[in-house]
């Protein structure tokens, strides 16, 4: 899809997430977003659509490093917990708890043990969020391999992508169908009536942004809050040029 393509289709959902975000300021809406995938499908982005418009004060991106070792004697969840949405506001999990049943399971930093605590414990914990009120969004970017190799390789030979590249992403190449045996696995168990999965085709990521988008706002009740009336009256005088004293503003970039 070409960038014009997708920024005049976007145009219109980007007014309906800000009124998403108003309507949940007003009535103290709580919103989780999970964005799943395999390595390069396309989270970043995808969270970065959702995100871009909105106050980061009430939209949060939550993306946490490997556990601490107190976090690995807690309850798997807890650290999950504290990044949880409080009223009015929208937190969006650029991997969630399910590192437990992907990448921990598939690279061997879970015993299957944890994994199968994980998968029954996980629909449970979800029940408590939605009967709490909140409204939980799911979301699983897929991808094919070829799409995922090429994406690979331009973060290797992009030097302002490189720093995307990690072993782990190599390290997961070789293990294409054992991360799709996990991922089914998940499904099957933690594909719930009050929690469902989404999959969003990825492997054209402006395309998929779109509709991921167009499926969450669609699946949002009425968000119709008209904005606050702000009064702007006139300034009373010429605009003044900012004056400096101390110190003056460096030189402004070259152009040309």
């Amino acid at each position: 899809m070409k960038r014009k393509q997708y920024e005049t289709a976007m145009a219109p959902m980007r007014e309906q997430l800000v009124a998403m975000a108003r309507w949940a300021r007003v009535t103290g809406q709580r919103i989780v977003v999970l964005f799943e995938g395999r390595d390069t499908a396309g989270k970043g982005g995808a969270i970065r659509a959702v995100s871009e418009k909105l106050n980061p004060r009430q939209c949060h991106i939550v993306a946490l490093a490997k556990p601490t070792e107190a976090e690995q004697t807690q309850w798997y969840f807890q650290r999950y917990v504290q990044h949880l949405p409080s009223a009015g506001e929208i937190v969006l999990f650029d991997r969630s708890w399910y590192n437990r049943a992907g990448v921990e399971k598939v690279m061997g930093y879970a015993e299957d043990p944890q994994v199968s605590r994980f998968l029954e414990q996980a629909p449970q914990f979800e029940r408590m969020l939605v009967d709490d009120g909140i409204l939980l969004f799911k979301y699983w970017l897929t991808t094919d391999q070829a799409r995922q190799e090429e994406r690979l390789r331009e973060r290797l030979d992009d030097p302002l992508k490189r720093w995307k590249l990690s072993p782990v992403d190599l390290a997961a190449r070789e293990r294409y169908d054992a991360y799709t045996e996990a991922r089914e696995a998940m499904l099957a168990a933690t594909h719930s009536d009050w929690a469902p999965w989404t999959l969003v085709d990825f492997n054209d990521q402006k395309r998929g942004r779109l509709t991921l988008v167009r499926d969450m706002l669609d699946r949002l009740p009425n968000t119709e809050v008209p904005p606050p009336q702000i009064d702007f009256p006139p300034l009373g005088r010429q605009p003044r040029a900012e004056r400096y004293s101390v110190l003056q503003p460096i030189a402004n970039f070259p152009l040309g």
